[in-house]
């Protein structure tokens, strides 16, 4: 039996799926790797503020890398439902599961992770930002009563 273009395309097409969906399975822990490691590396070497902004540029590229792979094995999925499928197959199956039980695979894009370690550690730098800011309006005074203390004896 010969292969024809469409059946080696179709190969070559579902390949690409599966191969995508493994890059992204490794992209995730890589992703997360790395933010930690610019993290560690701009709090202890670099004085700029700015340079806090690196770990989450890497922890958005990241996040970036994985979504364009979702969002091209989703293309490539729809062209096979569309070209290779049309009576149905493996693509239909999977878009009517996805419309009737919404919500029950995992999450193609990680998006929990990501949110929680971008999310919960950018709100708790901001919780410390709004405290120190209470702590430091109250300090002058708080300084001056102490200091007044110690000089009076």
């Amino acid at each position: 039996m010969q292969t024809t273009r469409q059946d080696a395309e179709f190969e070559a097409l579902r390949a690409t799926i599966r191969e995508r969906g493994t890059v992204r399975l490794i992209l995730l822990p890589l992703s997360l790797a790395l933010w930690a490691a610019a993290a560690i590396a701009t709090t202890a070497a670099v004085a700029l503020p700015i340079a806090a902004l690196v770990p989450l540029l890497v922890l958005a590229a990241g996040f970036e890398a994985i979504y364009a792979l979702h969002l091209n094995v989703e293309r490539i999925g729809r062209y096979l439902q569309v070209f290779h499928e049309p009576d149905g197959g493996w693509e239909h199956v999977a878009m009517a599961f996805g419309q009737r039980f919404p919500g029950r695979g995992p999450d193609a894009l990680f998006s929990g992770i990501f949110l929680i370690v971008a999310g919960l550690l950018h709100l708790l730098l901001a919780v410390h930002i709004g405290t120190a800011r209470q702590r430091a309006a109250r300090q002058r005074s708080l300084d001056l009563e102490r200091f007044t203390a110690i000089k009076n004896g």
